[in-house]
């Protein structure tokens, strides 16, 4: 019989809860926003948005019923489970935008390689956690982590979707670094590195691919081509000036000049609708809901809650920073989502999905190893 800890719902954390909930909420307002007049869709995406909420909201209190510590044991067999499911999407998949990427599961299409993105980092979390090093990984070390990291790194690239796929690079980099390197490992590692960018410029990235990073670099050379989403993406936020235009009211994203206004560039939508002012008080929630989450990371009870509340935070944080990189024109083009902000189910579930991991962390944090063992 399980017995569940009355006390867990002491720790509930309102503060994580708050912020996750605020979120949500103007994410949700936004969707609407950007994807107004709803005529235009068969089912509007702050319908179906709107689902993977419910469904989210689903998953989250599920993973709440569950100790943390159960990932330690299933870390691998979920690994196996997503590998399979993007090999599965390589060959059968939907195709959409030139791209082979998503299982038709009838009701939803599933991206696997959003879910992929939080199975590295229970997988590197649990890896780190069970071979801890005092005086840093050498390379030799690291290999099992690499191959952990690289196989869906190439999976994805094949798809082909170089953006998602730099996402596991950071992800690892992110974390291992995180757990302590030695020198030489650095010097090594940046070595690879250089040498595997210059190669793949050279020998992997396809012409559309270098086109964004030049397209990057100069927008204004191609603004009716290449470079148009990046310039009326910039043209939408700095139209909003100090207080925006209104909701509803932005003509950027109304009168489609904005394109992906309701995935990509969400919040550009906000930005020339809100303004400065209410692009801060977003981002004040947002990144506040982050910083819990290292809170969160430094109070966990054990090193694997540690490294899995600490992932769980990069994972948000990286795909964060990248697209409000991308949509201001400081970065290329690569369709990374705004997590919790940019229309897609399978990075909504997923999203939520961490976020569960993020809060069962903090609630067990007041339980014995023993006593996780035994709930």
């Amino acid at each position: 019989m399980i017995k569940v800890d009355r006390r867990l719902f002491e720790h509930f954390d309102m503060i994580l809860m708050l912020f996750i909930c605020m979120v949500c909420i103007m994410a949700f307002f936004n969707l609407y926003s950007a994807s107004f007049p709803h005529n235009t869709y068969g089912v509007a995406p702050y319908v179906r948005q709107g689902y993977f909420f419910l469904m989210g909201i689903a998953v989250f209190i599920l993973i709440l019923s569950c100790d943390y510590q159960i990932l330690h044991s299933l870390n691998y067999p979920f690994y196996v489970l997503i590998i399979s499911m993007l090999v599965l999407a390589f060959f059968v998949g939907d195709k959409a935008g030139g791209a082979q990427r998503w299982i038709n599961l009838g009701f939803f299409r599933l991206q696997p390689s959003e879910p992929a993105k939080l199975m590295l980092v229970i997988a590197l979390a649990s890896f780190y956690s069970r071979k801890e090093v005092v005086d840093g990984y050498s390379i030799k070390q690291l290999v099992v982590p690499v191959i952990l990291a690289a196989v869906p790194f190439v999976l994805i690239l094949l798809q082909p979707d170089l953006g998602t796929a730099l996402m596991f690079g950071i992800i690892f980099v992110s974390m291992t670094v995180f757990v302590k390197l030695r020198a030489s490992t650095y010097a090594i590692l940046g070595s690879l590195a250089l040498g595997l960018g210059v190669f793949a410029w050279e020998q992997l990235l396809k012409p559309y691919q270098k086109q964004r990073i030049q397209t990057f670099l100069n927008p204004e050379k191609d603004p009716m081509g290449h470079g148009y989403q990046i310039v009326q993406s910039k043209i939408a936020v700095g139209s909003g000036g100090k207080f925006g235009k209104g909701y509803l009211e932005g003509t950027q994203g109304h009168l489609h000049f904005l394109p992906e206004r309701h995935t990509d560039f969400a919040f550009s939508v906000w930005g020339e609708e809100w303004g400065f002012t209410g692009s801060f008080i977003f981002l004040g929630f947002y990144f506040l809901l982050l910083l819990w989450g290292l809170y969160v990371a430094m109070q966990a009870k054990d090193r694997f809650g540690v490294l899995l509340a600490f992932g769980v935070v990069t994972l948000i944080f990286w795909q964060a920073i990248i697209n409000l990189l991308m949509i201001l024109g400081f970065l290329p083009v690569v369709g990374i989502p705004l997590p919790l902000v940019s229309y897609g189910g399978s990075s909504l579930l997923t999203t939520m999905l961490a976020l569960g991991i993020l809060m069962n962390v903090r609630m067990r944090r007041f339980q014995s190893s023993q006593t996780s063992n035994h709930e």
